[in-house]
């Protein structure tokens, strides 16, 4: 089906449909529109009805998160890219709360199952740089180690999405996290602390 070009209505309704998801309100057509000047048919011009905006909503987290990521270039400090890496998927989380929290909401459809996995490989090509960079032990497991750097840092970001914690108290322990995740990869802990002071804050500029 040839959707129309106005991505701006598509992305007001997924936008709308989160904030309702997020406080827990039924999504319903009406309410949906309501106050938009749009007619409840643009949910079926844009998403073929409400299954497909649900699964919208959960995709367009991933779509953006990988979207942050892929934004970011390599420098000749991979450790420092690393912990880049980790602030941008921080930031991502903090602009857009509603929709990183529904990403890992199993009870929405995913259209494209690929797109978890795709936004970890960007982690776990990372880590496999620090590897060969001999930043980090050589028998690590890269995807291992990337799987707990995540989950480190999924953690994290959800205290201060659903309003646990403010993000200005949580970043100093995400930082300070990371140096001890990479010293205990094989990192130097001097060497891991300037990387983290030079990459974070590139991460972060970047959103």
């Amino acid at each position: 089906m040839v959707r129309p070009s106005r991505p701006e209505i598509r992305e007001l309704l997924i936008e709308r449909a989160a904030a309702m998801l997020a406080r827990r309100e039924t999504v319903s057509l009406r309410r949906l529109v309501d106050g938009t000047g749009l007619s409840t048919m643009a949910v079926y011009t844009y998403f073929d009805g409400m299954p497909g905006l649900l699964g919208a909503v959960r995709q367009e987290g991933f779509t953006r998160l990988a979207q942050g990521l892929a934004a970011l270039a390599d420098s000749e400090d991979p450790v420092a890219d690393l912990a880049a890496t980790g602030a941008a998927y921080a930031a991502s989380a903090r602009r857009i709360p509603e929709l990183y929290a529904l990403m890992f909401d199993g009870s929405l459809p995913l259209p494209d199952e690929r797109a978890a996995d795709t936004t970890l490989g960007r982690l776990v090509r990372a880590v496999q740089r620090c590897i060969d960079a001999r930043r980090f032990a050589a028998e690590a497991d890269p995807v291992l180690l990337a799987n707990e750097i995540w989950m480190f840092g999924h953690g994290a970001c959800m205290l201060f999405v659903t309003g646990v914690m403010p993000f200005e108290a949580v970043e100093p322990v995400m930082r300070s996290g990371l140096v001890r995740l990479y010293a205990g990869a094989g990192d130097d802990p001097g060497s891991a602390r300037r990387s983290v002071s030079e990459g974070w804050p590139r991460g972060l500029d970047e959103h």
